[in-house]
């Protein structure tokens, strides 16, 4: 008499996410806890040092030995998006430990490339990348002012000299914005 069989499957079915919805979520996702409970990009430090540690990407069954080269700027005010697509990009790569990211880190920024290439390394342990300098000086006379005040930030020009910036053993790459997300879709 202890058994209880549904009939319904219907039924069933509402039981069952019922009892999903009052679990907790558990999100795989890198997040951001800050130091003192305040979310102030313009502080700097609290932003370096409040990331999670993603968890180990590993390739799958069939990966070659080929990289895949992926270009993206790093700075303060939009490292979270950064952050955000790198663990993006891992997570839905089927061969993550073949993708090299170059990250492209302005050399006047509040945050120091020596402190990013620090929060990248502690955040993805087992990442691939190297953070390259852009020297802002070299497009700095010939950014004229713009409605948007986000396009008068020189790093936004940083991906059309990526073929100067970039190691010359990397003959192609993919330049990614800091605010792109990849997702899978199965069919």
């Amino acid at each position: 008499m202890g058994r209880f069989r549904f009939c319904n499957r219907s039924l069933n079915d509402a039981i069952v996410a019922l009892l999903l919805s009052t679990l907790p979520l558990m999100c795989l996702g890198i997040r951001y806890f800050p130091a003192n409970g305040e979310m102030d990009i313009n502080s700097g430090s609290d932003v370096l040092f409040g990331f999670t540690e993603a968890p180990e990407y590993r390739n799958g069954v069939g990966c070659s030995r080929d990289s895949i080269h992926v270009a993206m700027t790093i700075d303060l005010e939009y490292l979270r998006g950064s952050i955000a697509a790198v663990h993006s990009i891992l997570r839905h790569a089927s061969c993550p430990e073949n993708v090299f990211f170059h990250f492209i880190a302005a050399e006047f920024d509040p945050a120091n490339p020596r402190d990013l290439t620090r929060l990248v390394r502690s955040t993805f342990p087992s990442l691939n990348f190297k953070v390259y300098i852009f020297r802002e000086d070299t497009v700095i006379n010939l950014i004229s002012s713009s409605i948007r005040v986000a396009l008068e930030n020189p790093l936004n020009y940083a991906r059309n000299y990526l073929g100067d910036i970039l190691d010359p053993y990397v003959d192609r790459v993919i330049y990614l914005d800091s605010d792109v997300e990849f997702v899978t879709v199965q069919y």
